[in-house]
């Protein structure tokens, strides 16, 4: 019977250590977000790594922290960077639970997008490790944007 105890207690202590995990990279991702949409550089590039990788849209879009800082920087000072609303996040851990990976939707200036990341706990903090922003496409839709991308 002992054993049985401590295991349950075991699994409750995971179980709800994940939940407050699953709060506080919500909060993080969401965060993250809304400094872009209100410009705030220092915000934005706190929450991620010193090897931050960010994938973009465009072809040649893979960008490493400074160097996204350097291409983001113009508009963040313009005052607005970019408003992505998020939703339906899914979130996985790895078995140490020091790292975590998503995906959501996001609607954008784009139209319908996805982003997906990794983030990781470095001293008992959630930092954004990567972030990949994908433009959706419908399957029935892709011989147009094929030919699109010819021009």
């Amino acid at each position: 019977m002992r054993e049985f105890i401590f295991i349950f207690l075991t699994i409750n202590a995971h179980f709800l250590s994940a939940q407050e995990d699953v709060k506080k990279l919500d909060q993080l991702i969401h965060d993250w977000h809304k400094a872009a949409s209100e410009a705030k550089f220092d915000s934005y590039f706190n929450c991620l790594t010193d090897d931050f990788i960010f994938l973009g849209t465009a072809p040649g879009e893979r960008w490493r922290k400074k160097e996204f800082q350097e291409f983001s920087k113009p508009f963040f000072d313009r005052g607005k960077a970019w408003d992505f609303k998020a939703s339906n996040r899914i979130w996985n851990f790895s078995k140490d639970g020091k790292t975590a990976w998503f995906d959501e939707d996001l609607a954008t200036w784009m139209q319908g997008c996805r982003g997906s990341g990794v983030c990781i706990k470095i001293k008992g903090l959630w930092s954004i490790s990567y972030y990949n922003l994908t433009v959706l496409i419908e399957n029935e839709k892709i011989k147009e944007f094929i030919e699109l991308r010819k021009n």
